[in-house]
């Protein structure tokens, strides 16, 4: 066991990601960056520019994956394998954005011409690819995805797609205290205009190591942060003083075994890098993405109750320090942007609670949840479900902002799982509509029933980042697809029910008894 040690070929280009620095996220004004030179630059060497807020800072595609509701089951490889090419297309794209400034800073039309409309065409033959896999294998696809092979430039100045603005997220996003446009309200961050100032020649964007964000503005004081002003609808615990009280609780451990790679065998099984970012991994130890369910059911767990072989597995949490981990030179890591010091969590609380409504029914073997959306900077709030927080705060919950956290405490990630399942399938074309979050009452929507809602609470001891002048150092942040900037609200986390027969019995009368077990 251990960490992976797949090599993964790594072109030139990509390795110039971790070398360059993204422009920062603000409003108006102008932005300082330094950007270094690739192996698509014709001058080489150290190059300074000055770009606008609107310079294209990111990409912004559909997310065609999530849009595909019906694709016959013996076609879903074939199509997860298109959907992660399409993934690699972005984040190819990325790529050359961020290694070609002197030539964008020349020409107005680059990023279209040279870009963007490339990635549209090559999007366009997958999509093609996807709707004839899906027609061989009986289904029907939309005729509409053809209109989303297009993307889109996203300036320094333009806002999540879900609607965040600052700290305030419309339409049922955070609300964490007096967080103006950008900036932290008393929380130290000083941006003129919306830009981050310069200081004394220091590159804002760069973090000392050249990371894709995050930025002064991704963080904010626990102290500004109001209590229980979380309001991301998404997310919400199903239990509470009535219904099903009990609970289970599965120790598996903080991944002592170092069991990381950049697979993601849920959303892209058979595909090698297919997350683009590490992930910790606890309980079953056979997680990759050539993984069968058999595979699965017949690997180790580190789970102390051997019958639960659960996958239970998250983005990881670095300190961007200059620490050249492991990874450094691999894809998912600091190839694509995922550099530092992978910080190991100090508690893994993993537990099952009921539901506020009534009893919960057992979950099927080999019931695939994910939880939040690694792409929500760019798709919006739609299936985000984030929350930091601090330990001694923990009333006080932020969904797109990292928390600085004062002397003592320490960083706490939350995720509470869909508890909603449809009755009849483990996974499904865009593995979200198999399951669904429970309302404020705990209640599921038509059609769905209640299953036990896991619940993980990750704890880490993180060294608190220097937010000044609108810059900050040595900021930590969860890996993330290269284009997604690291930012919070793009925290997600992943699970498969690999438990035998009898424990899932005993989690589910354990639930709907009142008890608390282990």
């Amino acid at each position: 066991m251990g960490r992976n040690t797949r090599k993964r070929r790594t072109p030139l280009a990509t390795k110039a990601v971790a070398a360059t620095a993204a422009l920062a996220l603000g409003g108006g004004g102008l932005v300082w960056a330094n950007f270094y030179a690739s192996a698509h630059e014709e001058n080489g060497g150290h190059n300074r520019t000055k770009a606008r807020g609107a310079q294209v800072a990111t990409i912004d595609c559909p997310d065609i994956g999530q849009q595909l509701s019906d694709v016959p089951e013996r076609a879903r490889g074939e199509v997860d394998g298109e959907l992660a090419s399409m993934d690699q297309q972005i984040t190819d794209a990325y790529q050359r954005l961020v290694t070609t400034r002197q030539a964008q800073d020349g020409d107005p039309r680059f990023v279209q011409n040279s870009i963007l409309g490339p990635l549209e065409d090559r999007r366009k033959v997958l999509i093609d690819r996807i709707k004839l896999e899906i027609s061989r294998a009986g289904g029907r696809a939309d005729d509409g995805l053809d209109r989303l092979a297009g993307c889109k430039g996203r300036p320094a100045d333009q806002q999540p797609g879900g609607g965040q603005n600052g700290g305030d997220q419309n339409g049922g996003g955070q609300n964490g205290g007096d967080q103006g446009d950008g900036g932290q309200g008393d929380g130290g961050q000083d941006q003129d205009g919306g830009g981050q100032d310069e200081g004394d020649g220091q590159n804002p964007g760069d973090n000392g190591n050249g990371a894709a964000g995050p930025f002064a503005e991704d963080f904010v004081d626990i102290d500004d942060v109001r209590p229980n002003s979380r309001d991301l609808p998404n997310g919400l615990a199903a239990d509470g003083d009535t219904g099903s009280t009990g609970s289970f609780t599965t120790q598996c451990g903080v991944n002592e075994n170092d069991l990381f790679n950049s697979d993601n065998i849920i959303v892209a099984p058979g595909v090698d890098n297919g997350a683009h970012h590490t992930h910790d991994y606890v309980g079953n130890q056979g997680n990759t993405a050539f993984a069968s369910d058999e595979d699965l059911a017949g690997a180790d767990t580190t789970c102390r109750n051997q019958g639960d072989k659960s996958t239970y597995y998250w983005p990881v949490l670095r300190l961007q320090d200059g620490t050249q981990e492991f990874d450094a030179n691999d894809l998912g890591g600091g190839a694509e942007g995922n550099v530092g010091r992978i910080l190991k969590a100090d508690q893994a609380e993993i537990r099952f609670v009921g539901n506020k409504q009534g009893d919960v029914v057992a979950m099927p073997k080999f019931l695939r949840i994910i939880t939040g959306d690694a792409k929500a900077f760019t798709n919006g709030l739609a299936n985000a479900n984030t929350s930091f927080s601090c330990t001694g705060f923990e009333d006080r919950q932020v969904t797109d902002k990292y928390v600085l956290c004062p002397e003592g405490s320490q960083v706490v990630r939350t995720s509470n799982f869909q508890s909603c399942w449809d009755g009849q399938n483990i996974d499904s074309a865009n593995h979200r509509d198999h399951v669904a979050f429970v309302q404020q009452d705990g209640s599921c929507p038509n059609g769905f029933q209640a299953i036990p809602q896991l619940q993980v609470r990750l704890v880490y001891d993180v060294p608190a980042p220097t937010v000044e002048n609108g810059q900050v150092r040595n900021p930590y942040a969860v890996d993330g697809f290269p284009e997604q900037l690291h930012k919070p609200i793009t925290d997600h986390n992943d699970f498969i029910n690999v438990m035998d027969e009898d424990l899932m019995n005993q989690v589910v009368e354990c639930i709907n008894s009142g008890e608390d077990c282990e």
